[in-house]
């Protein structure tokens, strides 16, 4: 036990002492009980990659959009004057990365990406789209933080709701503003 304890108290034996524990593992070796122990376990560090079957599309727009629809959505769909209520994975076609993901997000319809905007307009309330997006309707040549120049892209995107501009605006008129009482909200100084 003493031995142990001085053999982990030298910097020098500490990193002999892991070296010669992860070795083993590098080499590929790991005992069959430990895996059959450790098969719940997520290994880290944790990259997300999206298998090839789920970074393809069915169907293609005239403009070069690929798509497939995964859920039918009901009802009008967003025009590109609205904003959008939605879930969203997005990753690389080339090898299934993931470089972005977010829920319940608000995004103009016409402010995004080409061809983000256009399949958000392909969807009604509800619906689940797979974009196969062209770098021509992304970013083009232009590198965009994890996104390489020149990089098709893929996204699943859940259309939860959509209001257009004018159900923004009345929804702003009806809320007061913070930290003024009704009246001083209604006019403002002269």
């Amino acid at each position: 036990m003493r031995m142990a304890a001085a053999m982990t108290n030298s910097p020098r034996a500490l990193r002999l002492l892991v070296s010669a524990l992860a070795l083993p593992l590098l080499a590929g070796w790991l005992p069959a009980h430990a895996a059959a122990a450790d098969a719940g376990i997520i290994p880290l560090p944790l990259e997300p990659i999206v298998p090839a079957a789920q970074r393809a599309c069915t169907a293609h727009t005239p403009s070069g959009l690929g798509y497939t629809m995964l859920r039918e959505g009901a009802g009008a769909k967003p025009a590109a004057t609205d904003t959008a209520l939605v879930n969203y994975i997005g990753y690389l076609a080339a090898d299934g990365t993931v470089f972005d993901q977010n829920m319940q997000t608000p995004m103009p319809v016409g402010e995004v990406i080409k061809g983000f905007s256009e399949g958000l307009q392909l969807l009604g309330k509800t619906g689940v789209v797979r974009l196969c997006i062209p770098a021509a309707l992304a970013y083009g040549a232009q590198a965009q933080g994890p996104i390489p120049a020149n990089a098709d892209l893929v996204f699943q995107v859940e259309l939860l709701d959509f209001k257009t501009a004018a159900e923004i605006e009345a929804m702003r008129k009806s809320q007061p503003v913070e930290g003024l009482s009704q009246d001083e909200g209604a006019a403002p100084p002269q």
